[in-house]
């Protein structure tokens, strides 16, 4: 045989080939997901404040300086505003000279009622009235302290209800806050999930602002009587201190990760997939050689993503063809196509 000859049978062989290749039916193919244990549910929820609190002090004054405004979040413990203290200071230092007085002509008052050059009486007196004065010197203190007003938990101003060099009594409202140390979230839920309420396992939440950072949410309540809409209340906290970002009225989406043993061993498959035949429910299932084999499965409905629930037919370790199911046969060969995506545009991976 000559060189040519050779050349010519090699060359028809190939396009005998490709001819064969390119009548193969092209088809996708995708793999069933198993489902899983548990359901996951959405709500919108509202985030509310604990409560405001309205703070003054303690102690009447001249408001000397304040050292917030209206908006600005504070910490607990940080000095809001405070009184002019002079006349309180000076309180303290002439009851404080008295008291020191007195404790030095306490080791004289103890020698002389051991010596018995004191009576019983006059050596009690002494000590009440040492003690006595020790009291008010700490009742002094204590006004002088309370000159000074402090947050008494984390949240922010709402209000400022006075002005520096203003006089107030003790008591008086200095300032409306809003306490934010104990946010809680409210939610409205469906009746189906009132009844479902003991399969809860977790909470959590998400915002806008905290892109897909799952918030940790502890379960506070749920009234047992539904309103008007057929809705009941859930009061959620939250289980750590939120973002700085979380504030009062803000919307926010809680999500419910319920226990759903009744889809233990269910598989997913794209609606697509399923076809009829004689009656039942069958998928292509991809052999090893490329071709394809129908089996047939039971289908107990719709998920929430439009995907055929099977029962039975099906391990979850098939590959499928997701799309014409129709137009296949029997024991045919395809050939498979990769679906192209979002971040795979061309198909180039």
């Amino acid at each position: 045989m000559t060189i040519a000859a050779l050349v010519f049978l090699t060359l028809s062989a190939c396009k005998e080939n490709n001819v064969h290749q390119a009548s193969l039916r092209s088809v996708q193919t995708v793999a069933p997901e198993v489902s899983g244990t548990t359901a996951l549910k959405t709500y919108s929820g509202i985030v509310q404040e604990a409560h405001q609190t309205k703070v003054g002090f303690k102690t009447p004054g001249q408001i000397q300086k304040i050292y917030v405004k209206e908006g600005d979040r504070i910490v607990k413990g940080q000095l809001l505003a405070e009184l002019d203290s002079k006349d309180y200071q000076l309180g303290v230092e002439a009851l404080q000279i008295q008291y020191d007085q007195m404790q030095r002509e306490a080791a004289r008052m103890d020698e002389m009622f051991a010596e018995k050059a004191v009576s019983q009486n006059d050596y009690e007196k002494f000590n009440a009235g040492m003690k006595q004065l020790g009291v008010q010197l700490q009742v002094n203190k204590n006004k002088l302290e309370y000159t000074r007003l402090y947050a008494p938990s984390d949240g922010y101003v709402l209000r400022v209800n006075n002005n520096p060099s203003e006089l107030v009594d003790a008591g008086t409202p200095v300032f409306d806050l809003l306490d934010v140390s104990h946010m809680e979230v409210l939610c409205d839920v469906p009746a189906s999930q009132y009844v479902d309420r003991n399969n809860i396992i977790r909470y959590y939440g998400k915002t806008n602002y905290t892109g897909d950072q799952q918030i940790p949410m502890q379960f506070l309540s749920l009234t047992p009587k539904a309103d008007g809409n057929q809705l009941y209340q859930l009061r959620l906290s939250f289980g750590q201190t939120p973002d700085s970002r979380i504030t009062a009225g803000m919307n926010i989406e809680i999500c419910l990760q319920t226990k759903t043993p009744q889809t233990e061993g269910k598989i997913t498959v794209p609606m697509h997939a399923v076809f009829q035949r004689e009656g039942n429910e069958f998928v292509w299932v991809l052999n090893a050689d490329s071709t394809v084999s129908s089996r047939k499965v039971e289908m107990s409905g719709i998920d929430d993503d439009g995907d055929a629930v099977i029962v039975s037919g099906l391990t979850g370790e098939e590959t499928i063809v997701r799309a014409g199911a129709n137009t296949l046969q029997e024991g045919e060969k395809v050939k498979v196509i990769s679906v192209t995506t979002e971040t795979n545009v061309g198909g180039m991976l």
